[in-house]
């Protein structure tokens, strides 16, 4: 889920997106997000204008948080699934065909993204041209974001810009961003009033804890491996017994703890116990309740008192697989010189039976090539879990590969080189396989 700041993220994601492909398109183009009025009043001003004129609830995500969907008992938080309207105009010489030009150069940029992803949000936050949006948390969303082209009438059009006041029509398009979610911060029910502090065991946690950001601690936007150490932000994080629940079943202590952030590390966790792909991290309390255990929960302490867990929020968060090992098998040479083989993965963490994984071939070449070939494989069904997958490849190009593999959206990582006295100095380098 994001936080306040998705929308505002979205659209300066839009702007700098455009703004690098239509600069070197069209020398002093800019990209603006004005209300549209008076656009292109200079003399030689020439740009692309981004402006949310609409925002409307997504149809089919807008009930995600319904009560018949949650789970009875556990409190969640009300969530909002937005669709985010944008008017595009375009302005410029027209003698020159300045605005058809940037018309061109936008449509061509924006059917080449049509996905909003973590890469471009990462590199707009980065930008200290954006400074406010720090705190965003868009590119933690797990549902994707679409940018979609509108077909418009002109009468739909005209009754868009009818709405800005004596604001004289220049030529747009519409465009659909989908699917926004913000998360709210407060629980959807609320208890009744407490009347005494001790009624029948019964005791009141008003200070539950809160996840607000999981992320690595060497940098928001690292990926998270299995020797990674996790930074946890949120509120009243710390208690006397204090947990991380990981993927449902795994609990762990953590290093450091303080009321606004937890340190945990996934070094000392089993391999076996992680899944590749999105993790869900729970913060969990234990409160004593002032009674001591029934007869069959003694313990070797005797009459040592009961605890009751008060969790948090569950947040997600991707883990990347490293791939430790690579093998070429039963590699054939087909009729128009393709090759055919099957390639075997050996990775740090399990791969459970349903995960969807996908393998990503590169060309790598030391030499300038012009074209260099890439291929997507789908690896067969498992019976089991497992760390070692099988993928087949038909009629690829007999060279040398990079390898990635991704597991249900957790990509595995590339190697680069860091010696500086390499030829191959700052280029990506391994996983890699050669195919005769």
């Amino acid at each position: 889920m994001s936080n306040h700041l998705a929308i505002a993220t979205v659209t300066a994601t839009l702007q700098r997106t455009l703004q690098e492909r239509i600069q070197s398109d069209l020398y002093g183009a800019r990209v603006t997000t004005l209300r549209p009025i008076n656009l292109g009043s200079g003399p030689s001003e020439s740009g692309v204008n981004i402006f949310l004129y609409q925002v409307s609830t997504n149809p089919r995500l807008h009930n995600m948080d319904a009560t018949p969907f949650r789970t009875k008992g556990n409190p969640s938080f009300r969530t909002a699934a937005l669709d985010l309207y944008y008017l595009l105009s375009f302005y410029g010489n027209d003698t020159d065909l300045e605005p058809q030009r940037l018309l061109g150069s936008t449509l061509r940029t924006l059917n080449d993204k049509r996905i909003v992803t973590v890469e471009m949000i990462s590199e707009t936050l980065a930008d200290s041209t954006f400074s406010f949006l720090q705190d965003s948390n868009l590119a933690d969303q797990i549902q994707q974001i679409n940018i979609l082209p509108m077909d418009m009438s002109l009468d739909d059009l005209s009754k868009t810009w009818s709405a800005f006041f004596q604001t004289p029509y220049i030529l747009s398009v519409v465009y659909k961003v989908m699917v926004v979610l913000i998360e709210g911060e407060e629980p959807w029910k609320r208890a009744l009033p407490v009347r005494g502090r001790n009624l029948g065991g019964v005791t009141p946690f008003p200070d539950r804890p809160s996840i607000q950001q999981v992320f690595n601690q060497e940098g928001r936007f690292n990926p998270i491996f299995a020797d990674s150490t996790l930074m946890i932000k949120g509120k009243n994080l710390d208690s006397d017994r204090t947990q991380i629940r990981l993927g449902g079943n795994v609990y762990v202590n953590p290093e450091q703890i303080n009321e606004k952030e937890i340190i945990l590390s996934l070094t000392g966790i089993e391999k076996e116990s992680l899944r590749a792909g999105v993790q869900s991290l729970q913060v969990i309390h234990q409160i004593s309740t002032g009674l001591p255990s029934t007869p069959r929960k003694k313990s070797n302490l005797g009459d040592a008192p009961q605890y009751r867990n008060v969790e948090s929020n569950v947040t997600p968060f991707v883990l990347c697989p490293t791939i430790m090992e690579v093998t070429v098998d039963f590699v054939n040479r087909n009729r128009d010189e393709t090759r055919s083989a099957e390639i075997t993965f050996v990775l740090n963490l399990t791969v459970g039976k349903k995960q969807a994984v996908v393998l990503a071939m590169n060309e790598w070449s030391m030499e300038d090539t012009p074209t260099p070939v890439a291929y997507l494989f789908d690896a067969p069904s498992r019976r089991q879990d497992t760390n070692s997958i099988t993928i087949p490849v038909e009629k690829i190009k007999a060279t040398d590969y990079l390898l990635r593999l991704t597991i249900d959206g957790a990509e595995s990582q590339l190697d680069f080189d860091e010696d500086e006295n390499s030829p191959s100095f700052g280029w990506y380098i391994s996983p890699k396989v050669i195919i005769n």
